[in-house]
């Protein structure tokens, strides 16, 4: 029968009464967890809200001779909840899209603690103003259903708060939700809900697990992991910071996995490897214990050039014995974009460079390499374990995608989607309909002191940049790739 000890927010995550945003408004991480070398949590907040892209107002008809997408174009992924159920996460899609995990290490007693973390985007919620500020609340309910016995049902409402209207409208990891419990073992089956408060709009997810005991001699599982401080006993508080969707930027993220061993009597070394989605070791190590105590703690750090594109698997121990996690390694965390193709694709608005033009061209051999020296040469500060360049860049590609629905390709491929990858969120948008038919939207770039204007002649949907637009948007172009204002 399971029993739920306690349920607890898992600490330190914020000393506010209420659950914030985990950055700060300029992206650094919130709490006494920070430390160097790892990742910031979520991408540059410089996504327009959806009036910034000009997309109200849909199509007056259908086009019937909509074109087919380019294969490049039509395979380019969002974060699906499909990849991440693939390799056992929780996961929800539209319409409040989440991922979520389940950690399990030693508990005092006959128990085992529980961490459940989830990941969400602030584009999914409902924000309203406040005085100094932003904010959105959200409600997690979640249940446990042992395979016999009594349901426990938990929930918390939570808010979020930001300081701009931009940081609403993020397309990243931006807010993360943590919940300990302390559970007898055994099979259970756990149902997660995610409703947006003030729109009432809702995502769900379940999984079945067994929730394990820990023999002395034993570990638990990798925990992919943000942060993590080590404990000594199964009494000893957790403070960890899960890692959700257990998804790196390939070339700039480090993957952290915490691992605990427990109760080995002498010195003991488990081997642990990485494996790629073909099965194959890519790098091979093992892990040291001393022996001799209840809980030992160990870290496992695989740098940003150790990681292998798609599906890595982390295995400590050996046979029947490993213990696994998955992580997913994609060229960009914002989308879960594995493909080389589908990267040089996306890049296509890219400002000109030499490694770039290289990457182009490259065959398999030179591609890690290639990419490496890319990420390099476009990262503004690299003191920073981040790339706010290439941050922006795919944020700006996904906040296109998103919200530029109407013209029968992704809306990152659209002309209003190629003007704002490269340009940003206009400062004024305006919309009129000088015909029966066609409908003009104009873009203000106060900046720039330069207006730009789309025409949807056909009356489908399909807007395109005038004559004259698209030449001074060209010059502009021009004259922001050579570094002039």
């Amino acid at each position: 029968m399971l029993t739920l000890l306690d349920a607890r927010p898992v600490l330190p995550l914020d000393s506010a009464a209420d659950a914030r945003a985990v950055c700060h408004s300029d992206g650094r991480p919130r709490g006494p967890w920070e430390e160097g070398g790892m990742r910031r949590l979520g991408l540059v907040a410089i996504a327009a809200a959806a009036a910034a892209l000009g997309c109200g107002g849909g199509a007056r008809g259908t086009a019937p001779d909509s074109p087919t997408p380019a294969a490049d174009e039509a395979q380019v992924p969002g974060v699906t909840a499909a990849a991440f159920r693939r390799v056992g996460r929780f996961a929800s899609g539209d319409p409040l899209p989440f991922v979520g995990t389940l950690a399990f290490v030693d508990g005092p007693g006959d128990t085992t603690l529980a961490v459940l973390a989830l990941s969400l985007e602030n584009r999914s919620l409902t924000f309203e103003r406040e005085p100094s500020a932003y904010a959105a609340r959200y409600r997690v309910d979640i249940g446990l259903q042992p395979a016999s016995g009594t349901a426990v049902d938990v929930g918390r409402e939570e808010t979020v708060r930001v300081a701009t209207l931009q940081e609403t409208s993020r397309t990243d990891e931006s807010v993360l939700f943590q919940q300990s419990f302390r559970l007898v073992r055994g099979k259970v089956h756990v149902t997660i809900a995610v409703r947006d408060v003030a729109s009432g709009l809702e995502g769900r997810a379940e999984q079945d697990y067994d929730v394990p005991a820990f023999a002395p001699g034993s570990t638990s599982d990798p925990i992919l992991a943000y942060q993590a401080q080590g404990r000594g006993r199964p009494e000893d508080p957790l403070n960890i910071m899960l890692n959700p969707r257990g998804t790196a930027g390939f070339g700039g993220d480090t993957v952290l996995a915490y691992l605990e061993g427990y109760g080995f009597s002498s010195p003991r070394t488990l081997p642990f490897e990485v494996r790629n989605d073909q099965d194959s070791v890519v790098y091979r190590d093992s892990l040291r214990f001393a022996g001799g105590r209840p809980v030992e703690s160990q870290v496992i750090r695989l740098a940003p050039d150790s990681l292998v594109l798609g599906e890595m698997r982390i295995a400590v121990g050996s046979g029947n014995e490993a213990r696994q996690a998955t992580a997913l390694v994609s060229f960009t965390p914002a989308w879960l974009v594995t493909s080389y193709d589908q990267i040089i694709s996306l890049l296509r608005y890219h400002a000109p460079n030499p490694w770039l033009d290289s990457l182009r061209k490259a065959g398999p051999a030179d591609r890690n390499r290639l990419w490496r020296e890319f990420w390099r040469s476009t990262d503004p500060n690299p003191k920073t374990p981040q790339n706010e360049g290439l941050d922006e860049y795919f944020t700006r590609v996904a906040t296109a995608n998103a919200q530029i629905k109407d013209e029968g390709v992704p809306g990152w491929r659209t002309e209003r989607g190629e003007v704002f990858i490269t340009l940003g969120p206009p400062d004024e948008v305006t919309e009129a309909n000088p015909g029966p038919q066609s409908r003009i939207i104009r873009w203000t770039y106060g900046a720039y002191r330069m207006a730009l204007f789309f025409v949807d002649e056909s009356g489908f949907g399909r807007y395109r940049l005038t004559s004259q637009s698209r030449a001074e948007y060209e010059r502009l172009k021009a004259r922001l790739h050579r570094g002039e204002s």
